[in-house]
């Protein structure tokens, strides 16, 4: 009986020991799995390139909780680029005027965007600031229409500092839209920033979730021109911390 009994637990300890294995393998192998829909993530472990929020470790989260993490404050650049399939939720039309009557692509957001930009126009409004939406969600293959065709005119390096090359571009998230207004013919200039109503977005912009994704002076960090006419949603609690500090979106997440 003392035999059977001895061989009763050091059986239950070997299967322990085996399904402690087994789980260790399993949990591994789904952070090395680590996804995000639309989005190139390098593994658990790259700093550098790893989506991650302010002060914390490269994420390990997969699939939809990583996006719900990410969320408004996700970066696309030069170097964190979407995927040509990626098209985001929620894509509407804000009620806001812009500089074209056609029901185009251009003039939709993702919702909660829209809806801020809605405030946010309402607001400029009140204080006699008329601004116009130029253009906002562009689907990859748009971008890569728009980027060749600014190849040509001006060449590549040249243009990769006005515009972004198809998967770079902020517009495939549904959260950025280019304004202007009627003192500059609408159309999206440096000097846009110098008017009375460039100047009042860069003042209050934040207090409705947005910034000024590519300012002055940053050009080495963002990889792009001043550009005071472009905006980006990332909600307001990021971008007032963003404005206060005078940093950059890549900063406020901690890319280098």
């Amino acid at each position: 009986m003392k035999k059977a009994y001895r061989f009763s637990i050091g059986g239950i300890c070997f299967l322990t020991i085996l399904l402690a294995f087994f789980v260790s393998l399993s949990g591994q192998s789904s952070i090395n799995r680590l996804v995000i829909t639309g989005f190139k993530v390098s593994p658990p472990g790259d700093r550098e390139h790893s989506p991650r929020l302010p002060g914390d470790e490269p994420t390990k989260t997969t699939g939809r909780e990583a996006e719900q993490e990410l969320a408004f404050t996700l970066v696309v650049n030069k170097k964190h680029h979407l995927t040509a399939e990626y098209i985001p939720p929620d894509l509407t039309v804000p009620k806001v005027p812009f500089s074209f009557t056609e029901d185009l692509p251009k003039k939709r957001m993702r919702k909660e965007a829209a809806e801020a930009l809605e405030e946010l126009f309402d607001a400029a409004r009140r204080e006699g600031i008329e601004l116009v939406g130029v253009s906002a969600y562009r689907s990859y293959e748009r971008q890569a229409e728009i980027f060749a065709y600014n190849a040509r005119q001006r060449g590549e390096e040249v243009a990769n500092q006005v515009s972004a090359r198809p998967g770079e571009s902020e517009h495939q998230t549904g959260l950025a839209i280019d304004v202007s207004c009627a003192s500059v013919k609408y159309q999206l200039i440096e000097e846009f920033g110098e008017t009375k109503e460039g100047k009042w977005l860069a003042d209050h912009a934040a207090e409705y979730g947005f910034i000024i994704r590519y300012p002055k002076g940053k050009e080495e960090i963002t990889g792009y021109q001043y550009e005071p006419w472009h905006l980006r949603y990332v909600g307001r609690q990021a971008a007032q911390r963003i404005k206060e500090e005078g940093i950059t979106l890549e900063e406020y997440v901690g890319f280098k």
